[in-house]
């Protein structure tokens, strides 16, 4: 009985160790601290041959006997390993202050924990597959539950101790020893384990709060700008907070590209804070320049779901002219809908390509995007068609330059140049109308501004007709008016934009198109005047 004792003791000692036996030590042992083998020890086999003299290792009893040994020897490995991070999760540790550094060389010695225990368990299938345990012992799944669990607890413990408080590039280095530690178990076919290591519901909760965090900072620089930067404009005569928030937006976004290669689910919540911020932009814009933009709120029209603004004071007799404080204004949110949004939704939509298709989470990506596109639109429009309403209302102020009366006024006999003559005024105005949009107004917006002035002003022609269509005259009259204000807004364009001006730019809008249907097909008795 005593000889029976002092081998199990024996046995014990060996397969509490096998990663550890040396022959060319006294004692047998190496030092737990030194290299793990990648083989099986020559004293593993003749261990096994006695264990199974003593036990029977079909029985349950036996196999949970040498089972435990080797949960015993993972344990013992595991905690040699960890013993560099017990500080960080120690009770004396609570209630001290970190410096960066010495937080960076914890995570640091947390990423290398994860990495030595996962060469651990690549030894234990090493050493399974030479089957020098009997088959009934599956080493390498017995081992990793137990590593897999203490790792876990173990980071779990550290990251609750030492959180981290955005994705740094050490948290980040963590991040993806953890995320591919777990990939490697799945791998090598290691089965899951209650309790084992689990990288998106360790990082989840921080994920969560960083995203808030980036929020809340975002937004907290949007309420801080309150005027626009005075004298500050940039080479696309925008607005530099926008710019600047944009390109805020788009680096901290991409600091999460670490977490969205592991998880792109985080897409769509870091979708909706990037509009969340996106809103407060444009929001922060409108409070900025609100000086320039309550004169136009009241021509914005509500069936366009934006919020009107009465004026209660008395509306200025002078004629309104486009600040340019207005230009940089339109200029901001145009860029922002053709640039500066479309980045950031590159990035999202990229991220977004990775989703699981049995998640069923593409077709969800791109709602919030989507509405930040609707909403730019809407207020480029809008405030593009208000400015323009008020040259237009412009040309009302006056009875000399108010091209209904003057049309009306024609005589059926007058010849072109007498008609040029009435509307020299209005052109005039037209021109100087013109020349003030092209100066606040970067070339795109300009050429459409102009479009849609050019527009109205032939809507004013078309109404004359449309409520002529049973009486000819003033049909003459109506196509040489329809032809100046068309010279005037085409030699205009043509002298200010030259050569960069396209084609279609040119092209008569819906307008003018239709004013021109009605002469060609209501006057087939004045062939001499019809646009041809």
């Amino acid at each position: 009985m005593d000889c029976e004792i002092e081998i199990e003791k024996l046995l014990a000692n060996v397969f509490e160790n096998y990663k550890s036996l040396d022959e060319s030590c006294p004692s047998g042992l190496a030092d737990i601290s030194g290299p793990v083998q990648e083989s099986a020890s020559t004293a593993l086999a003749p261990a096994v041959q006695i264990f199974c003299l003593l036990h029977d290792i079909l029985s349950p009893e036996g196999q949970e006997i040498l089972k435990n040994y080797l949960k015993t020897a993972a344990k013992k490995r595991c905690r040699n390993h960890m013993a560099e991070t017990d500080e960080y999760v120690s009770s004396n540790s609570e209630g001290f202050l970190l410096d960066s550094v010495t937080i960076s060389t914890a995570y640091h010695k947390m990423k290398n924990l994860c990495l030595n225990i996962s060469n651990e368990i690549e030894t234990d299938i090493k050493i399974t597959n030479e089957h020098v345990l009997p088959s009934s012992i599956d080493l390498s799944n017995i081992a990793a539950a137990v590593y897999s669990t203490l790792l876990c607890n173990r980071l779990r413990a550290f990251l609750s101790a030492v959180p981290p408080s955005c994705p740094q590039p050490h948290v980040n280095e963590l991040l993806i020893a953890v995320s591919d530690f777990e990939r490697s178990l799945d791998s090598w076919g290691i089965s899951p384990v209650q309790g084992g290591i689990d990288s998106r519901g360790l990082f989840h909760n921080y994920i969560m709060v960083w995203i808030h965090d980036m929020e809340l900072r975002l937004l907290d620089r949007c309420k801080a700008e309150k005027v626009p930067w005075s004298g500050v404009i940039t080479n696309h005569s925008t607005s530099p907070f926008a710019e600047d928030m944009y390109e805020r937006i788009k680096d901290s976004l991409m600091e999460y590209e670490v977490v969205i290669s592991r998880w792109p689910q985080y897409t769509l919540i870091l979708e909706n804070t990037a509009s969340i911020v996106e809103r407060a932009i444009v929001k922060s814009l409108e409070k900025q320049y609100s000086d320039i933009l309550t004169p136009l709120k009241d021509s914005i029209p509500k069936r366009l779901n934006m919020h009107v603004q009465k004026l209660t004071r008395r509306q200025s007799s002078a004629l309104y002219s486009v600040p340019t404080q207005l230009g940089t204004f339109v200029n901001t949110i145009k860029r922002i809908l053709d640039v500066l949004h479309q980045r950031v939704e590159d990035i999202l939509r990229q991220w977004a390509s990775c989703l699981p298709v049995v998640e069923d989470k593409k077709s969800l990506f791109g709602e919030q995007m989507n509405a930040i596109t609707v909403l730019l639109r809407t207020k480029y429009r809008n405030y593009t068609q208000a400015a323009v309403d008020k040259l237009v209302s412009n040309t009302q102020s006056n009875k000399s330059t108010r091209l209904k009366r003057i049309l009306e006024e024609i005589r059926e006999n007058e010849r072109e140049a007498e008609v040029r003559e009435r509307m020299k005024m209005l052109c005039s105005q037209i021109t100087d109308s013109i020349s003030n949009m092209h100066d606040v107004f970067t070339s795109q917006i300009f050429v459409a501004s102009c479009r849609l002035f050019w527009d109205r002003m032939a809507q004013v022609v078309l109404k004359f007709l449309e409520g002529r269509k049973e009486n000819e005259v003033g049909y003459k009259g109506s196509y040489y008016a329809l032809g100046i204000v068309e010279d005037t807004f085409a030699s205009e364009m043509q002298r200010l934009q030259g050569n960069s001006l396209q084609e279609k730019d040119m092209e008569a809008p819906r307008s003018v198109i239709e004013a021109r249907s009605i002469l060609s097909r209501d006057t087939t008795n004045h062939s001499s005047y019809f646009y041809v």
